[in-house]
C-alpha cells in the first residue's frame, strides 16, 4: 500500500527535511490555490524538492467559483500555475458551497481543466457533502474522500461512499516533519501506479556499479550527468578517429590514430570530448562521442532522454539514496541500460550515473 500525503503552505519548507520525508512517501498531492485569489505560498518549492528526490507529485485546487464563468477561470489559473511541474494527477478540492448548483460548477471546472491539457483529473469531496452536492463523479478519473474516525493517526474508519483514495487522518506523523500531516490510502482496485505514472518492471540486466578511480586531472572535467566519470568504462562501438587534444577531436583536425572498437577506460573529459585509454589511469586518445554515436545506438540499443522536471536528481549508483547532483529541465542524456530499483524504473546513463525513468520527469527523445 502506497503512502500518500497532501500538503500546502501550512507545511512550510523550513520545517521539512525533504531527504527524510521523501523516503517515506510514494505520492505527494500539493495545493496550488484556494480559489483564484489565494495562491499557495510554497507549492513551487514542494514540487521541486519532492521531484528532485524522485517522488511523484500531484496537484489540487480548492474550488470557490460563484458561477460557471468563475469556475472556468479558476480552472485556467490552476492549470497555468501548475503545468510547469507536470503533475501526475490533478484534483478538484470540493469542500465549500459557493454556488447553488455545485454539481454544475464542479463539472464546468473539470471540463475546462481537461480542455487545457490535464490528463488525469480527480475529485476530492467532503464526506458530509457527498449527498447534498451530488457531484457527477463519473466525469473524474478518481474519487478522494476524507473520513477520520478516531483521528489518531491510524486507520480506523472507512468512508460510507465508494472512492479510490481515503484520507484517514489529519494527525499523521512521519519522520522529516515535526507537525501533523494528512495521510491517505488507496482503497479501490486501482494501483498506486495509476496515480503516479510509475510502472513496475522486471530488471533487464543485473546492475553493475562502475569502478571509480580519480584521474590525474579532474579540474577540466565538466560536472554533467551525461559525461562519463574518469575511471569508468566506455564502449567504442566502431573504429573511431583518435586525437591528441580535446580541441582537435571537437574540430575533427590533426588526427592522431584510430581507436579500435572495444571497451576502454575514461581518463578525462573536456568540452564534451572523451579521453579513452586501454590502461586505467594512463592518458590515451581523445575521441568525439558523436563519431561513435550512430554505431553505439545500434549495437548497444542506447537512446536519449530529455529532462521534463524543473530540476531532477541523478545518482552515482543504482540506489535512490545515492544522490549525486541535479540536472535541469531540457537537458538531454544518453541511456545505455534500464533496470528496476525498489520496484521503480531507473535508467543507467552513458556516464555511469543513474536517473529515474518515470515519464513524469523524463521523456524519450525521438
Amino acid at each position: 500500500m502506497g503512502v500518500i500525503i497532501d500538503i500546502s503552505h501550512h507545511q512550510p519548507p523550513s520545517s521539512i527535511n525533504y531527504d527524510k520525508l521523501a523516503k517515506q512517501v510514494d505520492l505527494v498531492i500539493i495545493r496550488t490555490q484556494y480559489g483564484s485569489n489565494t495562491l499557495d505560498r510554497h507549492y513551487k518549492t514542494h514540487h521541486k524538492e519532492f521531484q528532485k528526490r524522485g517522488v511523484p507529485t500531484a496537484a489540487y485546487a480548492w474550488i470557490r467559483g460563484k458561477n460557471v464563468a468563475d469556475m472556468e477561470k479558476e480552472a485556467t489559473d490552476f492549470y497555468n500555475r501548475t503545468k510547469e511541474f507536470n503533475p501526475c494527477f490533478w484534483f478538484l478540492d470540493v469542500e465549500e458551497k459557493t454556488m447553488a448548483d455545485m454539481r454544475k460548477g464542479t463539472s464546468a471546472f473539470l471540463k475546462k481543466l481537461r480542455s487545457l491539457g490535464a490528463k488525469k483529473v480527480g475529485i476530492y469531496v467532503g464526506h458530509h457533502l457527498y449527498k447534498s452536492f451530488n457531484l457527477d463523479l463519473s466525469e473524474a478519473d478518481a474519487v478522494w474522500i476524507p473520513h477520520y474516525g478516531k483521528n489518531n493517526g491510524t486507520v480506523n474508519s472507512k468512508p460510507a461512499y465508494p472512492c479510490d483514495i481515503h484520507q484517514y487522518t489529519d494527525k499523521g506523523k512521519l519522520d522529516g516533519y515535526g507537525g501533523y500531516l494528512d495521510l491517505n490510502r488507496i482503497i479501490s482496485n486501482k494501483k498506486l501506479e495509476f496515480f503516479t505514472g510509475k510502472a513496475e518492471i522486471k530488471p533487464v540486466t543485473k546492475p553493475v556499479e562502475p569502478t571509480k578511480q580519480p584521474a590525474p586531472n579532474q579540474s577540466n572535467q565538466q560536472n554533467y550527468a551525461n559525461l562519463p566519470i574518469s575511471g569508468t568504462t566506455y564502449p567504442v562501438a566502431k573504429d573511431t578517429a583518435g586525437y591528441v587534444t580535446a580541441a582537435d577531436a571537437k574540430a575533427g583536425k590533426n588526427r592522431k590514430n584510430t581507436v579500435k572498437a572495444g571497451n576502454y577506460f575514461v581518463y578525462n573529459t573536456k568540452d564534451d570530448m572523451i579521453n579513452v585509454t586501454p590502461r586505467n589511469g594512463t592518458p590515451g586518445s581523445w575521441i568525439n562521442p558523436a563519431d561513435n554515436k550512430a554505431a553505439e545506438s545500434t549495437k548497444n540499443k542506447t537512446f536519449r532522454i530529455r529532462v521534463k522536471a524543473a530540476e531532477l536528481w541523478y545518482y552515482n549508483h543504482p540506489d535512490w539514496n545515492a544522490k549525486k547532483a541535479t540536472v535541469k529541465k531540457g537537458e538531454v542524456l544518453t541511456v545505455v541500460d534500464t533496470l528496476s530499483v525498489n520496484r521503480s524504473k531507473m535508467y543507467k546513463l552513458i556516464s555511469g550515473n543513474y536517473i529515474t525513468a518515470n515519464t513524469q520527469y523524463v521523456e524519450i527523445v525521438k
